[in-house]
């Protein structure tokens, strides 16, 4: 069994930290992208030992294979067997215990910041002294689907997604809040969507600059809201949230410039947002049900 030499503080935002934490390179990161509100991990790794730390993020765990855990809590060794699906929840700053894994593990890991939950938590509920209570072994549907979505997002390049991880972290965040929080606490409901002439700045900003790398602060900032009001509001206006709206806009431009005839496949992927000729085609694919080529072939 490798024994890990963990730093006593582990900051999942400094990529360098991998290699403090993990035997193998992991098999994919968010680290090559601009996600600055939660970080995601999916690693393999061999049997393994872990001594008591902390992590400076919120911490979520999610199981991918069967395997069998031992954690050093109050003076003795308790045994959990974990199960495809299981998760385990590691609140910022808080001690973490020592802990014996006995097989390769494959694993999801979400790392939540702290200073963007803290400011969801004060949107939510006017307060930020809300506490995470820690959880060794649960299952909840909601935040594997954030994950296993996270992970598709990454596979399939992922490098124009900082809009779409942060409505996620978002979400992430409330959910947390009402179910694994010290308190349940009272969530404010939103109403109505937005005002006419605030969904219509928005709007607008969006159809002039969808082939940039929106984030929901720069959205929520236009109209001098919360991210969390105005991702909530947004989506009541129109039924879509502001990174499929963004989505809309791109592949909506993409047809017309398609149907032009003017620029190559490659040049019209840059222009409206996507660096990637290949994830270009996948989110393409996605809305439309035929790649750009065959939408060209087939006027």
């Amino acid at each position: 069994m490798i024994q890990h030499n963990y730093p006593r503080a582990i900051d999942f935002s400094q990529r360098d930290s991998l290699k403090q934490i993990l035997v193998d390179s992991p098999v994919l990161t968010s680290y090559e992208v601009s996600w600055d509100t939660i970080h995601f991990l999916y690693h393999r790794e061999p049997a393994h030992e872990t001594p008591e730390c902390q992590f400076k993020q919120h911490l979520i765990s999610i199981y991918l294979k069967p395997f069998e855990a031992r954690r050093w809590i109050h003076g003795r060794w308790c045994q959990e067997n974990y199960q495809s699906g299981d998760l385990s929840l590691f609140p910022a700053d808080q001690t973490a215990p020592k802990s014996q894994c006995d097989r390769e593990d494959e694993c999801i890991h979400l790392c939540l910041e702290t200073p963007f939950f803290e400011r969801v938590v004060y949107e939510a509920v006017n307060t930020n002294r809300l506490e995470i209570v820690p959880n060794f072994k649960f299952r909840d549907a909601l935040i594997q689907q954030i994950g296993l979505e996270l992970k598709t997002e990454l596979e399939s390049g992922g490098v124009e997604s900082r809009l779409y991880a942060q409505s996620m972290a978002t979400v992430l965040s409330v959910h947390l809040l009402r179910r694994y929080s010290t308190c349940q606490p009272i969530i404010k409901q939103y109403a109505d969507g937005l005002p006419k002439w605030k969904l219509d700045r928005v709007l607008t900003y969006i159809q002039t600059h969808f082939d940039q790398d929106i984030s929901l602060t720069e959205l929520a900032d236009l109209v001098e809201m919360s991210s969390h009001y105005f991702a909530c509001l947004f989506k009541q206006s129109i039924g879509f949230s502001p990174h499929q709206y963004l989505i809309d806009c791109r592949i909506k431009r993409a047809k017309q410039l398609l149907r032009e005839q003017k620029l190559s496949i490659v040049e019209i992927c840059q222009q409206v947002g996507y660096q990637s000729q290949s994830y270009f085609t996948k989110v393409f694919r996605k809305h439309t049900g035929i790649t750009p080529k065959k939408f060209r072939d087939s006027l």
